[in-house]
């Protein structure tokens, strides 16, 4: 077995095996980040609304269209007179519970995971096509095709997925007036 053969099939699969690992890493830490967000509550999708571990309903009161938000918040009232209010919040006006519009990999966080991943992939990709048009023996086709194969495979799954989705990142705002651009 050549030498490039071995050592192509062994970093394309360093560049898949990172880009999967990237994407379970970057979904794993959304999902953490959300439970934290909203530990001790626990979400009604039927009737969107959220409740505190002592039964105080959160209803939604705005959407945040920039941020992809949108926040529920409790009564001020019932969470000022709670017993719990120390270790809950410190606000007056009531707790607030916000959930993300778009899941994972749909945030701009996950989209930008998820582009490094597919450039990852593509390079496996690249590397492995350069190094089959260069060896020609059964033997290393049989080596690089398999993986070539998977590779485009996990790229197309990442990239459709990826175009699928908008980007809803917000627009950049011009500075006191000014156009942007503008001298």
């Amino acid at each position: 077995m050549n030498t490039e053969v071995l050592l192509a099939v062994g970093y394309a699969a360093l560049l898949l095996g990172g880009a999967l690992l990237l994407e379970w890493l970057s979904r794993h830490t959304h999902n953490r980040s959300q439970a934290w967000r909203t530990s001790g509550f626990d979400y009604d999708a039927q009737h969107d609304f959220w409740v505190c571990h002592k039964g105080e309903q959160l209803w939604p009161t705005e959407f945040d269209r920039e941020k992809r938000l949108v926040r529920y918040r409790a009564k001020a009232t019932v969470c000022n007179a709670c017993p719990a209010k120390v270790d809950c919040t410190d606000s007056h006006h009531g707790r607030e519970v916000t959930r993300a519009v778009d899941s994972w990999p749909h945030s701009e966080a996950g989209r930008f995971h998820r582009a490094i991943a597919v450039m990852l992939v593509v390079l496996a990709v690249f590397e492995l096509a350069v190094v089959l048009v260069r060896n020609h023996e059964p033997s290393q086709i049989a080596v690089l095709l398999p993986l070539f194969l998977l590779a485009l495979a996990v790229t197309w799954w990442l990239a459709v997925d990826l175009i699928r989705t908008p980007s809803n990142f917000p627009e950049a705002k011009p500075a006191h007036g000014n156009r942007i651009g503008a001298k």
